[in-house]
């Protein structure tokens, strides 16, 4: 037979509680003191309630939603960004409201006026297109990932600690000339610190390198044409030359791999490669690709704790007022693998 639902007039009788402490549980728990607040959770236990999401939604104004904006799922490094995000829900258990803005700024603003009316309670946003600032003024908490944060709180890489290590480990692998690939991008982004990191070390130890920035495209076909010239560019400036090349993500560094089998049948000993992201095409590629490893399941649940904490405050009677942007720095782990010597 189909089970009766436990009304809160059911959760006050057995309480002795009145309808309206009741609904000061579910919706303002602050305002009571811990002894009741315990007391009607043992009282939810016993009767078996089974909370009305919607109703609580209509009586609250707190959807438990969360606004996720990511750049593509192209890029290997959003799609497990994405995955180990939702995978917070057990822990955490907002929900996920997703857009892939695919770089454009006016659609990306269009998604965010959809999650605000969707009366959204927070923000995660990887994509960088839309100003920190104007992110900021959206009245709702936000965290960026890897992407300029002044005006919004953060989670990011050490990436400039990640340009030392690819460095490091090209200059080991005995190259004759080690060379980044990236994009030119302001030093308000935070991948620009891979950019430092690298030429930096090459400084320090007198390594000969070269920096290559250049924009590599948004899709595979885009990717595979630029990187295919590339190498060629390569090939020509340095014949016979053992080259390390630091790619800035694994994807690239993938499409450069491939590209590289397919001309000579196996990697050349002439090419050590490193990517950056420990996504899990660098384990999964027909060569397994030495990495710059972001801890991405450590940046997914660090950015859901310092959003949640900054939602839970908000939902509080006398919140305290958020003094700034709260900033945690992630460090890389280096992952050897066989592309490098």
């Amino acid at each position: 037979m189909k089970q009766k639902k436990v009304t809160f007039a059911d959760i006050a009788a057995y309480t002795g509680f009145s309808k309206t402490t009741i609904s000061r549980y579910f919706n303002d728990p602050d305002s009571l003191t811990l002894e009741n607040q315990q007391k009607i959770a043992d009282a939810l236990t016993e009767l078996d309630y089974k909370e009305n999401k919607v109703g609580r939604i209509l009586a609250s104004g707190k959807t438990e939603f969360v606004g996720l904006i990511i750049p593509n799922l192209y890029m290997h490094f959003y799609s497990e960004m994405l995955s180990q995000i939702l995978d917070t829900y057990g822990t955490y258990g907002y929900k996920f409201l997703v857009f892939a803005g695919n770089e454009k700024a006016d659609v990306e603003r269009k998604y965010i006026e959809e999650l605000l009316a969707y009366n959204i309670e927070g923000m995660i946003i990887l994509s960088g297109t839309v100003p920190s600032r104007e992110l900021a003024s959206y009245g709702v908490p936000v965290v960026g990932i890897e992407r300029e944060d002044q005006f919004i709180s953060s989670v990011n890489t050490d990436n400039y600690m990640g340009g030392v290590q690819a460095a490091s480990l090209l200059r080991k692998s005995g190259c004759d000339i080690i060379i980044h690939v990236n994009a030119d991008m302001p030093d308000s982004q935070p991948a620009s610190g891979r950019i430092r990191g690298f030429v930096d070390t090459c400084k320090e130890y007198h390594l000969p390198y070269e920096l290559i920035l250049t924009h590599l495209g948004n899709t595979f076909e885009e990717n595979r044409e630029r990187i295919s010239s590339l190498t060629d560019q390569l090939e020509q400036k340095y014949p016979g030359k053992r080259k390390g090349i630091f790619m800035p993500n694994d994807t690239h560094a993938n499409v450069l791999l491939n590209i590289l089998i397919q001309r000579y049948g196996s990697l050349p000993d002439t090419y050590q490669i490193i990517g950056f992201d420990n996504s899990p095409i660098s384990r999964e590629a027909v060569i397994p690709i030495s990495t710059v490893g972001q801890q991405i399941s450590v940046i997914a649940n660090e950015a859901m704790k310092l959003l949640s904490e900054q939602m839970e405050e908000r939902k509080k009677r006398r919140p305290a007022p958020q003094t700034g942007p709260v900033h945690r720095i992630i460090p890389p782990v280096l992952i050897r693998r066989e592309t490098t010597a």
